[in-house]
């Protein structure tokens, strides 16, 4: 398979998402996905977890980005968003410790209001 046809598929198995670098829309690179959260009722891609900080996975943070926000870049090989370094440094994260509350919809709200996106279940 060549490099343009990989490209042109629009699907990617999640496994494969895990670990693609992310960079902001200057071309910095923030961090990369750690993971994808899916809604299991209706299959829409919720959240892209980006990790974030620390040092050869300690002190390590965790950042429910909006999967919306996402945009695949073809010449990077990675996701761009809209963010810079400080923005994402203040936005909701968790650590290592322990994850939020998935089906706590207020968390999820202050998410998708800090990213200034609609969340993902009124979509």
């Amino acid at each position: 398979m060549t490099a343009a046809s990989h490209a042109a598929n629009p699907l990617i198995a999640g496994a494969r998402v895990a670990g693609t670098d992310v960079y902001n829309t200057a071309g910095e690179h923030l961090g990369s996905i750690y993971d994808v959260m899916l809604d299991k009722a209706t299959g829409k891609v919720a959240y892209a977890i980006m990790s974030f900080g620390g040092f050869l996975g300690l002190g390590e943070k965790y950042h429910p980005i909006p999967w919306s926000m996402l945009d695949y870049d073809v010449d990077k090989g990675g996701y761009v968003v809209p963010l810079t370094r400080e923005k994402l440094e203040a936005a909701p994260m968790y650590g290592a410790d322990g994850e939020p509350d998935w089906h706590d919809k207020e968390y999820g709200k202050r998410v998708h209001d800090y990213y200034g996106t609609m969340p993902y279940w009124m979509m």
